[in-house]
């Protein structure tokens, strides 16, 4: 398979109220989300499920995931084509079905990037490039449903397509 590489975070509940989980209601669902030399991240269950809107949810962190690995692998796809991407943004958003007996899974994700290159003539590669780092992304390889792509690319100080 090639190299590999190995990841570690801790997670930790800070939701015990004093009665753990003695009750559905009884405990919170707040936790730290922590890695060797990195900041924390507050996480939580979605609120539908108890959780605290403030904090990041799995939900959320699976979607970031997705647009950060496109992102980054589309960086490296411009570069190595030559393109220079000077603004990328993107809003993306995603889709959980729960089942019956309480479980339930993600059926898509949309990634909707929006991007500025210099070169009008580069639209068409900027655009292409997107299946290249579809192919790229480690995260998007990893799942089972549909990711999709819905890019905005447009020429800084011009018009996009």
């Amino acid at each position: 398979m090639g190299l590999e590489h190995h990841y570690a975070v801790t997670v930790s509940w800070s939701g015990n109220r004093g009665t753990g989980t003695s009750g559905y209601r009884d405990y919170g669902r707040d936790h730290d989300i922590s890695a060797a030399g990195k900041a924390d991240i507050a996480g939580s269950s979605d609120p539908a499920f108890r959780g605290d809107s403030a904090r990041w949810n799995p939900e959320e962190l699976l979607l970031a995931a997705l647009s950060q690995c496109h992102m980054l692998s589309y960086l490296h796809a411009a570069a190595t084509a030559g393109v220079t991407v000077v603004s990328y943004d993107d809003e993306a958003v995603g889709t959980m079905a729960q089942t019956p007996d309480g479980g339930g899974r993600f059926t898509s994700v949309t990634l909707r990037p929006r991007i500025e290159i210099t070169d009008a003539a580069q639209l068409a590669l900027a655009e292409e490039l997107h299946h290249e780092a579809q192919r790229m992304c480690f995260i998007a390889s990893s799942v089972n449903f549909p990711v999709q792509h819905e890019p905005a690319i447009a020429v800084r100080g011009g018009s996009g397509a």
